[in-house]
């Protein structure tokens, strides 16, 4: 059985579209301040890590750990703290390629195992009011960059490269493919 060790309700789901039962089990307290002198790919693939780490689980059990964050000109781009915050970050990604990477943690029976996807995700360029009217719905305030490319902020994606489900918050098909190793090195 899989432990998904978030409460984001789209890696749930992401995880129940692709046919892979779990249950939710959030991680309770991780801190997710970065390191100074950290990298994204450090930072989320820490994140997953202790996420998994901080759910208590059966030996049988498989718990996944993960974090998703946007990068725009090399800095991390988490979930805003308010509306002037969503604004400012939208504001950066305007007219912009930049990149979401999600790291992932899966441990099962003392073993661990860390890997991390990142996609390209290129922006219209928004207006003043099309930042405005967004932010107003309240979308981007629990979402990483500020934005759910699945909901209203679709009509700003002009293109991707990569998973598309990494954008939402998790690659299903890069935790398939380790669930299936786990399995299979079991």
């Amino acid at each position: 059985m899989l432990v998904l060790a978030s409460a984001s309700p789209r890696r749930r789901e992401l995880l129940q579209q692709a046919g892979i039962p779990c249950s939710v089990r959030p991680a309770p307290g991780v801190d997710e301040s970065p390191y100074a002198h950290e990298g994204p790919e450090q930072y989320v693939q820490r994140l997953a890590e202790e996420k998994a780490m901080a759910v208590e689980a059966a030996p049988v059990e498989i718990v996944l750990g993960a974090d998703t964050v946007v990068v725009v000109d090399g800095r991390l781009l988490g979930k805003p703290q308010d509306d002037a915050d969503a604004a400012r970050m939208l504001h950066a990604l305007s007219g912009r390629r930049h990149e979401v990477m999600t790291g992932i943690c899966l441990r099962s029976n003392g073993r661990i195992l860390r890997d991390w996807a990142v996609t390209q995700v290129w922006f219209t360029v928004l207006s003043a009011r099309d930042i405005e009217e967004y932010v107003a719905t309240g979308e981007p305030l629990d979402k990483a960059g500020a934005y759910a490319i699945q909901g209203i902020a679709s009509r700003f994606t002009d293109r991707i490269d990569g998973e598309y489900s990494n954008v939402v918050g998790l690659p299903v098909a890069l935790v398939w493919k380790h669930l299936r190793g786990l399995e299979e090195g079991a």
